[in-house]
């Protein structure tokens, strides 16, 4: 008896040690759907961890950004990836989050790759000022999208009462342009998207720019924003089209231990190597962009302390 309670209490000890140093742990990490770019690079990312890092990460398929900070906030994910203009809505309780409410109990690990604004429109209209008077899809009714876009015009001095609004998602806006029932439109994804590449064998179009002036007016309002190009022959477009992005961020729950979250965070960037070869959306990752312009949610103090380290 004596020496079945012995063994009994070292399993104990080495089931407790296995949990406090988080060898044995599973984190659940929110993506998106499962034809999406957030659910397939979050895959490829559970997949080198668990090879390469002592954390085990399950993938679980959702609604992408207001649902997954929704799922972070209520403890049924401990990591996401969402939109940082998203995460701000959520922060401030505004814009997605305005009928919710306040969320504050999730943190900032590091953005990784660029979502575009993307703006198609007629080959007759030059500038987003132009847009004025037009029939414009803004995305569908309540995405991130329709607030961007309202955004966006905002600081060229229109109101959405400014265009004949559209709402409908990137494939329908872009069937509705190519049948010439709405003049432009707008998507927010990484570059080049399906949507648009698509279009270019069946309806010629120009992607308008956001010059430096009109980058300052939305930036000074909305800290999420960074400016972005999409290079020539992205598209059709001989020249590089300066637009602006919002960017593909980890957050976490704000009680997730330090350790755990500057073990994530490391080995984004000591990894990323096989992370490229898991998905190549990983190319992208960078010490700057992973913390510049990403808006008030403040740092998880794992990343921080990784942060820190390698400045």
């Amino acid at each position: 008896m004596k020496k079945i309670l012995a063994l009994a209490l070292v399993i104990v000890m080495l089931c407790v040690a296995l949990v406090s140093c988080g060898g044995n742990s599973a984190y659940t990490l929110a993506s998106g759907g499962t034809g999406g770019t957030y659910y397939a690079a979050c895959v490829g990312l559970a997949g080198v961890y668990d090879t390469e890092t002592s954390l085990k990460i399950n993938v679980d398929v959702t609604g992408a950004s207001k649902a997954n900070i929704q799922l972070v906030s209520k403890g049924e994910a401990d990591f996401a990836i969402v939109q940082n203009d998203v995460m701000e809505y959520a922060y401030t309780g505004t814009d997605l989050f305005a009928a919710d409410g306040a969320i504050t109990n999730f943190r900032t690990v590091a953005a990784v790759y660029a979502e575009v604004c993307q703006i198609v429109a007629a080959t007759d209209i030059a500038t987003v000022a132009d847009l004025k008077g037009k029939v414009v899809s803004i995305g569908a009714a309540g995405s991130g999208v329709e607030f961007n876009a309202i955004q966006i015009l905002e600081a060229y001095g229109l109101t959405r009462d400014d265009i004949t609004v559209v709402n409908a998602d990137f494939n329908g806006s872009a069937t509705k342009f190519k049948d010439g029932e709405i003049d432009a439109f707008f998507v927010v994804a990484g570059a080049p998207t399906t949507a648009i590449t698509d279009l270019s064998v069946n309806r010629a179009f120009k992607l308008l720019a956001i010059d430096d002036e009109h980058y300052d007016i939305l930036a000074s309002k909305y800290g999420f924003y960074s400016k972005y190009p999409i290079v020539a022959g992205t598209y059709s477009n001989t020249e590089d089209v300066q637009t602006v992005a919002v960017k593909a961020t980890f957050i976490c729950r704000d009680d997730i231990p330090e350790d755990v979250v500057y073990e994530f965070t490391k080995a984004l960037f000591e990894k990323k190597d096989a992370l490229i070869v898991a998905h190549n959306k990983f190319e992208n990752v960078d010490l700057a962009y992973a913390q510049d312009d990403i808006g008030s949610v403040p740092f998880h103090a794992g990343a921080a302390r990784y942060f820190d380290e390698v400045k």
